[in-house]
């Protein structure tokens, strides 16, 4: 039965990685709107011939990357179950340690691990083809002690998870979706607290913005956005990549604006102050608790059909997967497979907000800047940058763009600079 079963994942996977391979490299072209073309939205405009051809080929070679990684994550949870290494796991914790909470981190780690050492090829796939494009410039020394990083933070925050989540589990059964949403809500805003001052830190550098002229001017911006903040820091980031970045993070005191290096290094004055203005129309607009209200409702709602759903697959299914209990640790392999499946196809619905706040930030930023041109110019020097893709497929764009993209972006400020 497990061999069937495995079979049949492996094959519908390959299925599906061929189909997407033919969408991607042999069906899917986009193009450019008949009436766009010559424009300055039109990428044949102001990238070279070289660019245009390595952007194509970067955007396919991601798009089908993207797609085809999260199924194969499903694949080695369904495998991880059916096989009974979760239960093997299992075992072993419970074996080696006494108390919930080190049982609960053995287990973690030990599918932490696994699922590290099965995906690394595809994570250095992606890494060296980033490299191999000149988006990233990031030593292989560099590039494995964040995923270390990542590693580690992640099995910290997912031991303190697991624990608490199954503990609610076995105290109530019929309710824990909704108190592990409670715990969310002041678990999120610490979390968006420290980030700035903690987290971030561990990966690069910050120091304040050397620039001071520079800074007075983002800091006349914060101003009038409101934003408290007295310095404006500079990460270098050009030592892990070529792509430019900005942004404001942070919440209440421990709020800060960032401006990656590789940004200072490659645009003008008035470049730098547009993307300024666009990061603090987020703040301006509130959208931070637009994200939260968005967030905090797709996990209620995320939550209470794991609730659903889960039951019911062990019910029918347990003899397969190797379950007997919700309750029993082994079943989170279940647990993250369905959450990584119900993130994945809601993504459209988040994506779609996100955009929504990107063009209310680009109109915030138009009103501030009151420069259409400096605008297009920001815009395009992003996608010569990072070799993005300016019009992509309805399908890439509902699944991977939180932005619009660039076309419907570029387009929009050039019809503003038209109309003044």
């Amino acid at each position: 039965m497990m061999k069937k079963w495995g079979l049949i994942a492996v094959l519908t996977y390959g299925l599906y990685v061929v189909a997407m391979y033919f969408y991607f490299f042999h069906s899917q072209n986009s193009g450019i709107p008949t009436t766009l073309k010559g424009t300055v939205a039109d990428p044949n405009t102001f990238l070279t011939a070289q660019e245009l051809v390595l952007s194509e080929d970067l955007s396919r070679k991601r798009n089908f990357l993207f797609f085809i990684v999260t199924p194969f994550e499903w694949l080695l949870y369904f495998v991880i179950l059916i096989t009974g290494i979760s239960r093997l796991f299992e075992r072993w914790s419970l074996e080696q340690q006494k108390w919930a909470i080190w049982r609960n981190a053995m287990y973690v780690f030990l599918l932490s691990f696994l699922l590290f050492i099965l995906q690394f090829p595809l994570d250095y796939y992606k890494y060296t083809l980033s490299k191999s494009y000149g988006i990233s410039t990031q030593l292989f020394s560099s590039w494995m002690r964040d995923n270390l990083i990542d590693f580690w933070l992640d099995f910290g925050m997912s031991v303190i998870i697991v624990t608490v989540l199954y503990w609610l589990i076995k105290k109530s059964p019929k309710r824990w979706w909704l108190f592990a949403w409670a715990l969310t809500v002041p678990f999120s805003i610490f979390l968006m607290f420290i980030q700035p001052v903690v987290i971030d830190p561990i990966y690069n550098d910050f120091s304040p913005l050397k620039d001071k002229a520079l800074e007075t001017k983002i800091l006349s911006l914060a101003e009038q956005a409101d934003i408290p903040s007295e310095h404006v820091y500079e990460v270098n980031m050009s030592e892990k990549t070529n792509a430019l970045n900005a942004y404001v993070t942070g919440i209440g005191e421990n709020s800060r604006i960032v401006l990656w290096d590789t940004t200072l290094n490659r645009l003008t004055e008035d470049e730098i102050l547009f993307i300024m203005a666009h990061e603090m129309g987020h703040y301006v607009i509130k959208d931070i608790y637009l994200n939260i209200t968005v967030y905090l409702l797709m996990t209620l709602i995320g939550l209470w059909l794991i609730a659903k759903i889960m039951p019911w697959m062990i019910s029918r299914y347990g003899s397969i997967l190797k379950i007997k209990h919700m309750s029993n640790i082994n079943s989170l392999p279940l647990f993250l497979l369905i959450s990584s499946f119900l993130l994945f196809f809601s993504s459209p619905l988040s994506n779609a907000v996100s955009r929504y706040q990107e063009v209310r930030a680009d109109e915030y930023a138009m009103e501030l800047i009151e420069n259409p041109e400096v605008a297009v110019s920001t815009f395009q020097q992003l996608t010569k940058v990072g070799l993005g893709e300016v019009n992509p497929s309805a399908l890439v764009k509902w699944f991977r763009y939180s932005h619009p993209p660039m076309l419907e972006r570029i387009n929009k400020v050039a019809d503003q600079a038209v109309e003044e």
